[in-house]
């Protein structure tokens, strides 16, 4: 199938390329904004078979003895590499880095922020004194397509600015597109990167986790024949768990997530099992405006 776009107003268009499933939206000058659109899309039409082209390797763990040539898949390898040693391949960072490679074409004069959003990893660019505010769907097992009422009511929210390091987001989970090792309805990271974020997220998706018979698992290749985690277990259903259980789960997910931030690769990040959340905040001054409720929302509740 060869990739298709259609506008979806003046500021929005959905580019789709087999499994990339991308929403581009930009504001500033009409022209600069028509320009930019065009250029990404001039751009889009080679990543998918530039991807596949270096597949296998792809899906094999990073290593130092074998690096890809494309630019996007060389992007995927060195946001993965950050994470050695723990088991990781380059497809965990692959939707952010698709992200991030198109979003550079919307940094030029007129373009006040963009973002592409990738199956909810997501890229953004904002020029000086501008800033974005971001949803967060803490359980995609919550959301009913079968709803007409075209009103999506989110879990939180936080507002991303300029002057932040923070230009890449992304969400992983076990109900997430992606397989996890781990129980978290969603874990969502915000870094300097897209491709950061997304690799970031897969990591400690995976350790929000616990030991309990009400988590069924299975060889991620009996779930996907050409899975890059081969027959490591991944998680394919977790029934509800008594609340100590998720609090334990979410305690080993923080402290993952603190450790990658005192390492510079996560700048915040928000956990969620069950109605529990764990936020990690911001180590610098500049604090992330969020809007929390209580509990947040699962698929128990």
């Amino acid at each position: 199938m060869s990739a298709q776009r259609s506008a979806l107003d003046t500021e929005r268009w959905h580019f789709n390329h087999g499994p990339i499933d991308i929403v581009a939206e930009a504001h500033g000058d009409p022209y600069a904004v028509a320009a930019a659109h065009d250029a990404v899309w001039a751009r889009f039409v080679h990543v998918l078979d530039e991807l596949v082209r270096e597949l296998p390797l792809l899906r094999r763990p990073v290593s130092d003895d074998m690096r890809p040539r494309g630019v996007v898949a060389r992007r995927m390898w060195d946001a993965c590499a950050a994470f050695s040693p723990m088991f990781i391949t380059p497809m965990a960072a692959v939707a952010g880095s698709v992200a991030q490679e198109l979003i550079a074409f919307y940094e030029r004069p007129g373009i006040e922020r963009a973002w592409i959003n990738n199956g909810g990893d997501i890229a953004l660019h904002l020029a000086p004194g501008q800033s974005a505010r971001v949803g967060v769907f803490a359980d995609i097992a919550r959301f009913d397509w079968r709803d007409h009422s075209g009103i999506l009511t989110t879990d939180g929210q936080f507002e991303l600015r300029a002057d932040q390091p923070v230009r890449g987001v992304a969400t992983s989970g076990w109900r997430g597109r992606s397989f996890s090792l781990g129980i978290a309805d969603s874990v969502t990271v915000l870094a300097a990167t897209a491709a950061q974020a997304d690799a970031a997220a897969t990591v400690i998706a995976n350790a929000v986790d616990v030991d309990d018979d009400a988590i069924a698992r299975r060889p991620a290749n009996e779930c996907k024949d050409d899975s890059d985690l081969g027959d490591i277990l991944v998680t394919v259903d977790v029934l509800t768990l008594a609340p100590a259980q998720v609090h334990s789960a979410l305690d080993r997910g923080a402290i993952c997530a603190k450790g990658l931030q005192e390492g510079g690769l996560v700048w915040a990040a928000l956990l969620v099992c069950q109605g529990q959340f764990r936020l990690v905040e911001p180590l610098c001054s500049k604090s992330l405006q969020t809007v929390l409720p209580k509990t947040v929302g699962s698929v128990f509740a």
